[in-house]
């Protein structure tokens, strides 16, 4: 089977996510993950590049096998998965983008699979986050960044920019109070105030320094503890993880998580029930050698283990 999907993959000139197959259509019975690409980066603030991250995590993404060696499982054995394609939206409409994700995700949590997203930049996750909950309900949040996102249209007179998707989470009902909780971050805030809408509802913020002092496996190992079962979505922007591990980012902040911490984390998160997950503002034109986008590749699979996890 290896052999074949490999085979395949040569043959056809084109490389789906991790080698599996493509189903940009209806969802096939029995499939429990979907991979899609969102090409945008419209709702960049600073360096564009991050539209361009689906072709090349794809294309990056043929090398990674599918037994998980720290798990011991073969993740793609227990979890039937495809490649669902890229979201198509008129590339210059925002509005337009976030419907048509939404949709997508929809029609995926639909067919009771799990949505697997490769962004484009951290505004694809508010839509996503709305059809999920639309259907399963308010959601718990890992949310791994440098940033909060909690910002609002002051700055830069845009409501929906990459800065803002989990102030309008919260707002929404989307994400269930007490159970947010987001890691990674760091650097100089615009005030003060930047961390209330977070702490108001409850959520749970660990800095980079924590996650350094305190080790990252106790500090994954703390939050699966604190999610207690509940249906759990997963939102990793790139820039959690530092520039010299992750060069190839639009908003890179010094001082950040290694790799090697990262998938500490996330290894930590095992028995989550995992709603959704997401990889957001990897800037191919930015990278260094496939640098980030080998790195994206890797979390995505570090999360369709988790799903494998709950899927004996």
């Amino acid at each position: 089977m290896a052999q074949e999907s490999a085979l395949n993959y040569l043959s056809h000139g084109q490389i789906p996510f991790f080698r599996l197959p493509q189903a940009p259509g209806e969802v096939p019975p029995g499939t429990r993950a979907v991979l899609v690409g969102v090409p945008t980066d419209l709702g960049a603030t600073y360096q564009p590049g991050a539209r361009l991250a689906p072709w090349h995590v794809r294309r990056v993404s043929a090398l990674v096998q599918g037994y998980h060696p720290g798990h011991r499982l073969d993740v793609f054995a227990r979890v039937p998965a495809v490649d669902g394609g890229n979201v198509a939206f008129p590339p210059f409409d925002a509005a337009a983008m976030r419907e048509a994700v939404e949709a997508r995700a929809a029609a995926i949590a639909a067919r009771g699979a799990v949505p697997f997203t490769v962004g484009g930049d951290h505004s694809i996750t508010l839509p996503i986050l709305r059809a999920l909950s639309r259907q399963l309900g308010p959601l718990a949040v890992v949310h791994l960044d440098a940033h909060l996102d909690t910002s609002g249209p002051e700055i830069w007179g845009e409501p929906f920019h990459h800065g803002t998707p989990f102030r309008h989470a919260i707002a929404e009902g989307l994400v269930e109070r007490g159970a947010l909780f987001q890691v990674g971050i760091r650097g100089p805030w615009g005030s003060a105030a930047d961390d209330a809408p977070s702490r108001g509802h409850g959520g749970r913020i660990v800095t980079a320094d924590e996650v350094a002092e305190r080790g990252a496996a106790a500090i994954g190992e703390e939050i699966r503890r604190a999610l207690g079962g509940r249906r759990t979505y997963l939102s990793f922007d790139v820039d959690a993880v530092d520039p010299a591990f992750a060069p190839g980012t639009g908003t890179p902040v010094p001082g950040g998580l290694t790799s090697r911490e990262a998938f500490a984390i996330l290894r930590a998160l095992s028995g989550t029930t995992l709603a959704g997950m997401d990889v957001v503002e990897v800037a191919p034109p930015l990278d260094a050698v496939d640098q980030t986008s080998n790195l994206a590749a890797h979390l995505l699979f570090e999360g369709l283990a988790l799903l494998a996890l709950a899927n004996p």
